[in-house]
Parts: structure tokens; C-alpha cells; sequence
């Protein structure tokens, strides 16, 4: 009965442990998710105010006023030429960046060389100047050509030394591993030719930078303002001027609708990034990658 006694806790003892305080990990975990909450709400309340400043009859008034559509459809009367302008310079430095952002990560990945090494730092340069700087430079050099000067093409070659560093790198860092490179001399070692290699082995490894790479120079030129308000004219305007227009000249309403707008077309690109399972640097899960690398590794060995 004693060793009962001992052995069985008391009610009141229990009780207290029942309503024990939080460890101290508890605490720090819950002072993280409050400063993580409270940088969400920093960040995206302001976002959330100016969709609802463009939906709304008068923003003076809020919500109250009532809701409408009106801005939207003046801002698309009056922009769409931005819109579509805006779409054909980023994919006309998509298809820039992708056939010389890809072989110039692959050779920068493989090569040793000090000289590879300089290369990189220049190519990855115009990211560490302002925008205006490059404007600018590129103003100096080929303003005089005035063809060129107030072409769409002018500003295509802007979006495309701006961007074309994060193609690079992107699918550089994915050239670089060592995986990639065993299944290439494999391929080598069965007699496959270096073009083999390159469609075979190389493009299907390097599937996730370039994606990663496509989609932040979409982003990036559909958003791109430094450099393309110096570059442009009247005739070229792209959406970020456009934006810069409507809230220096018209109502705040308007100003805000044309925000949801551009919004619109960025959002999808940024989700396409996250349900890709893409990051900035184009690594993806180690799953997928293995499952790949088996893939690759099969088919090269069939055809050859």
C-alpha cells in the first residue's frame, strides 16, 4: 500500500501541471510568428488599400461610396497600347536572354579560367548600377542613331542587359553540379557527340534555371521603370510609365485601378514561380532532380 501511496501522483500535483506556463521555445516560436504577422501586415495592407481605392466610386468617401468597375474600363481605354507593348518587349528579351543567357551560363559553369570569372563580374555588373546609369550609357553610345533611338528595339536592348545576369546565373548555378557533369562524360564516354550532349543531358538538367531564369526576366522587364523611363518616348511607353503617368497627372482612383492592373499580370507569373517549386538560384526538390537525372541518363544511353 506504501509504494501505492508513493507512486500515485495527488490531484493537486496533476492540477498543476495541467496549467504548467509555456517553455521558453514556446515563447520565442510565438514571438516569431507574432513579428512575421505583423511584417505581412506591414507589407500587404497597403496593397490591399490601393486595390480597394481603385474599385471604389470615391476614395475620399471609401468603400461607403460603392463599388465600381469604371476605373478599370478607363484605364484599359486609355493604356491597353502600354499593356500590349509592355508584353512584347518582355517576351522579345525572353527570347533574347534564352538564347544567349543558356549557352553563356553553360560555358561560364564549366569554364575555370580567371578570364570566365571577369566575364561573369561584367555580365552581372549592370545589377550593381542603377538603372538610370545603364539608361544612360546606352544613351551615350547609341542615342545618335535616331532610328534606333526611337525604336521599341532601343528599349528591348535595355530590358535585356538589365535581365540578362539572372538568366545566366541561374542556370549557371544548376550547370555547375557535379551530377550533371558525370552524366555528360558518361554520355561522351558511349560515343555521344557534343550536340547529343547538349539536347540529351544538358537542356532536360537545366529545365529548372531556365525556368527560374524566364520568369524573373518577364518579371522584371514587365516591371522595369528606372531604365525604361529614360529609354522610352511617347510613341514606347510601357506599363511602368504609364503607372508613373496616371498618379502624377490623374485622380488617385484611376492611379490605383491601373495598379490592380499591372497586378494582374504580375501575380500569375510569381505563383507560376512558387507551384513550379522553382527558386531565384533554378534548384528544385531532390526528388525531382534524381528522377531526372535517371531519365536523362536512359535516354542518352538508347540513343546512343
Amino acid at each position: 500500500m506504501n509504494s501505492v501511496a508513493h507512486t500515485t501522483n495527488p490531484p493537486q500535483m496533476q492540477h498543476k501541471r495541467a496549467f504548467a506556463l509555456p517553455s521558453l521555445r514556446a515563447w520565442l516560436a510565438a514571438g516569431q510568428w507574432l513579428v512575421t504577422l505583423l511584417l505581412c501586415a506591414f507589407l500587404i495592407v497597403p496593397v490591399v488599400m490601393s486595390i480597394l481605392a481603385g474599385l471604389t466610386v470615391n476614395y475620399f468617401q471609401g468603400v461607403a461610396s460603392g463599388l465600381t468597375l469604371r476605373w478599370l474600363g478607363e484605364v484599359w481605354t486609355q493604356y491597353h497600347a502600354s499593356v500590349f507593348l509592355s508584353l512584347e518587349i518582355a517576351l522579345a528579351t525572353l527570347v533574347i536572354t534564352l538564347l544567349t543567357g543558356v549557352p553563356a551560363g553553360y560555358v561560364l559553369a564549366r569554364s575555370e579560367s580567371r578570364a570566365s570569372r571577369i566575364i561573369e563580374e561584367f555580365l552581372v555588373l549592370p545589377i550593381a548600377l542603377p538603372g538610370l546609369a545603364s539608361a544612360l550609357a546606352l544613351l551615350v553610345v547609341y542615342g545618335g542613331f535616331t532610328m534606333f533611338r526611337t525604336s521599341v528595339a532601343f528599349i528591348v536592348v535595355g530590358h535585356v542587359v538589365f535581365t540578362l545576369p539572372f538568366m545566366v546565373r541561374a542556370v549557371a548555378a544548376v550547370c555547375a553540379s557535379s551530377g550533371l557533369r558525370t552524366l555528360e562524360e558518361g554520355a561522351a564516354s558511349l560515343g555521344a557527340s557534343f550536340f547529343q550532349r547538349f539536347i540529351t543531358i544538358v537542356l532536360p538538367n537545366v529545365r529548372p534555371g531556365i525556368v527560374a531564369g524566364a520568369l524573373a526576366v518577364v518579371t522584371l522587364s514587365i516591371g522595369e521603370f528606372n531604365l525604361t523611363w529614360m529609354l522610352h518616348t511617347p510613341e514606347t511607353k510601357t506599363l511602368p510609365v504609364g503607372l508613373a503617368d496616371t498618379y502624377a497627372s490623374l485622380r488617385i482612383e484611376i492611379g490605383s485601378a491601373y495598379t490592380i492592373l499591372f497586378f494582374i499580370m504580375t501575380m500569375p507569373l510569381l505563383v507560376a514561380m512558387q507551384w513550379l517549386g522553382v527558386d531565384a538560384t533554378g534548384q528544385r526538390n531532390t526528388r525531382q532532380k534524381k528522377t531526372r537525372v535517371i531519365d536523362t541518363t536512359s535516354s542518352a544511353e538508347n540513343q546512343s
